[in-house]
């Protein structure tokens, strides 16, 4: 027996004592036999194990998968069906449609705007679909969501028909083609030229970074005492005709050592973006209160629209969202740009465990699985902020309260300014590849959304990332606020000290309870008799059925792939009522 099957035999025999021991976290041993086997040159004789194409996809990206032996030939399996079938039965809308089927069979699409055909009176958009480079027919439409839908029928006319059983996918291959030993040092400019290009003419690249880091300075201005908490900064930055503009914004790096609240009133999870989606989510519910305000002009400056068929609200056609951190967030975006596995190495377990679903407890990140991870199991938990981008990028980041209102909220960009970063591989694997193959599960109108990712200039001010970086200190600020609030991560509430404070029991304004609070203004504002009827934080979340299904699936969908189960956190937390 060669050192590498006692490698592979111990890990198993292990992971079967693991799993008679009670974890609930799952076995993971046929995915880590898989992520060998898919990277190693098979003994003669040796049997080669079927490679889900999630996991073949994502070590494909990790190493190289270059090979000088005969490693076998690729099986094929058809386009799935169901996919084209719920478009056909008007399940699935038809941009959402394109795209899915771009995934499937791994094209580039792109919606362009372009101009009017033939002799057309009055005013009208129109868009074209561009699929590996090639134009299809244009549509239009009195809007730009009408056109795009357009432009996506008429491009899936024409595409469906070559589709019809004939067109067959790679699905894995027979033979595991091994790593080579000796290791190129490209960058992701030379893998990625024309990405590294775009990323030098973007200009919201360049604005996006100057832009948080004038309001952290406009913020912070009056509060000196509060400038450590610049060290782990992440904002929401709308785009629009009228230019770029910082709507939310949070700092942190800690959750709660507190156990579960049994009344919404603690913040849990304190790390950056999580604070600056939460912030993100009080803007949004603004901007609702503005839609249904039944003021024709108030309802104007919402950034919202409504389709008239679903009467579910999506950002207008001309603004989109963009993500910005100063640092990778913790867990799977954060694997090592060297890391490769050698067959002859211990490396496997370090990859196994950095591909994988990752959890924070204080602070600390661990592997879920990670015996470490079984030691903290007894307090509260928080899933790793990659984890919880990977989940938003395909259930939206509005979350499930106000998917009772809007159709699911995606970024199109997210821009790292972590100066001790060369590349966003890991950020492209946590983010994009996991979830590869999950959308035709999903229910309507959820789907992977693919962010362009990529780096930009900080915009922490030189010298504060490494400013009393343990302290547990954050703040969070949305666009409509008059003062910033500061929250101690640890215990979950807002400090003594804070600009703004909500009350004498110190409860955060993004806490679960504050949220409830606003949900019930905005049911109030939007007639809607049957969400006021809720009696819990729980029962007004499970009532959004879609939302539920999709976050299901993911969860299902991560587990199958061999990533680890989902921590949730215990159920008290959430039957709360108002």
């Amino acid at each position: 027996m060669t050192i590498l099957e006692m490698f592979v035999n111990r890990y198993l025999v292990s992971k079967m004592a693991w799993t008679r021991g009670g974890s609930f976290r799952g076995s993971r041993g046929a995915s880590f036999a898989q992520i060998l086997k898919k990277n190693i040159c098979a003994p003669p004789g040796l049997a080669v194990a079927y490679v889900s194409p999630a996991v073949s996809e994502v070590n494909n990206n990790l190493f190289d998968p270059a090979c000088n032996t005969n490693c076998g030939g690729i099986r094929s399996k058809s386009i799935p069906q169901e996919l084209i079938d719920r478009y056909k039965r008007g399940e699935t809308h038809a941009v959402s449609a394109l795209y899915q089927l771009s995934q499937v069979l791994q094209f580039q699409v792109e919606l362009k705007e372009t101009v009017t055909t033939g002799n057309i009176p009055g005013f009208y958009f129109a868009f074209c679909v561009v699929i590996d480079g090639v134009k299809y027919k244009t549509g239009m439409g009195i809007n730009k969501k009408e056109a795009r839908a357009s432009a996506a029928q008429l491009a899936l006319e024409d595409l469906l028909p070559t589709l019809d059983g004939d067109s067959l996918l790679p699905e894995a291959l027979d033979g595991p083609p091994p790593l080579p030993v000796k290791e190129s040092q490209s960058t992701g400019s030379e893998i990625h030229p024309r990405r590294a290009i775009y990323e030098r003419q973007n200009p919201i690249n360049e604005y996006v970074p100057q832009a948080v880091r004038e309001l952290l300075s406009k913020l912070m201005d009056s509060y000196p005492e509060f400038s450590a908490c610049r060290s782990t900064v992440a904002a929401f930055i709308t785009q629009s005709p009228s230019g770029c503009e910082v709507v939310a914004i949070g700092t942190g790096n800690y959750n709660t050592k507190e156990s579960a609240s049994p009344n919404g009133r603690v913040l849990h999870d304190s790390h950056a973006v999580v604070t600056a989606r939460r912030s993100l989510m009080r803007y949004l519910y603004r901007h609702l209160l503005l839609f249904f305000s039944k003021n024709r002009s108030l309802e104007e400056k919402s950034m919202f629209q409504q389709d008239k068929n679903t009467k579910l609200l999506s950002l207008k056609s001309n603004i989109t969202l963009h993500l910005y951190m100063n640092q990778m967030p913790k867990g799977a975006a954060q694997i090592p740009s060297n890391l490769r596995l050698n067959p002859l190495s211990i490396s496997a377990w370090e990859v196994n465990n950095q591909i994988s679903l990752h959890v924070t407890v204080e602070g600390k990140v661990f592997s879920v699985f990670s015996p470490t991870f079984d030691q903290a199991a007894s307090r509260v938990v928080s899933m790793s902020a990659s984890d919880k981008i990977t989940q938003w990028q395909v259930l939206g980041f509005q979350g499930a309260l106000l998917s009772h209102f809007t159709e699911p909220i995606y970024v199109s960009s997210i821009l790292v300014g972590d100066v001790s970063c060369c590349d966003v591989r890991g950020m492209e694997i946590a983010v994009n590849q996991r979830v590869d193959g999950i959308t035709p599960r999903l229910p309507m109108y959820y789907c992977v959304y693919r962010p362009h990712i990529s780096l930009v200039p900080t915009a922490c001010p030189e010298g504060c990332a490494n400013t009393n970086a343990q302290w547990s200190h954050g703040i969070n600020w949305s666009q409509g606020d008059v003062s910033l609030e500061v929250v101690d991560g640890l215990e979950g509430k807002t400090v003594e000290a804070s600009p703004f404070k909500s009350g004498p029991a110190l409860a955060s304004r993004l806490c679960k309870a504050a949220m409830l609070s606003r949900f019930n203004l905005v049911a109030k504002e939007a007639s809607r008799r049957d969400l006021l009827a809720t009696v819990s934080y729980r029962e007004a979340k499970m009532m959004a059925k879609p939302y539920q299904e999709a976050k299901s699936v993911l969860r299902s969908y991560l587990a199958q792939q061999g990533y680890g189960s989902w921590v949730a956190k215990p159920p008290v937390s959430d039957h709360f009522s108002m």
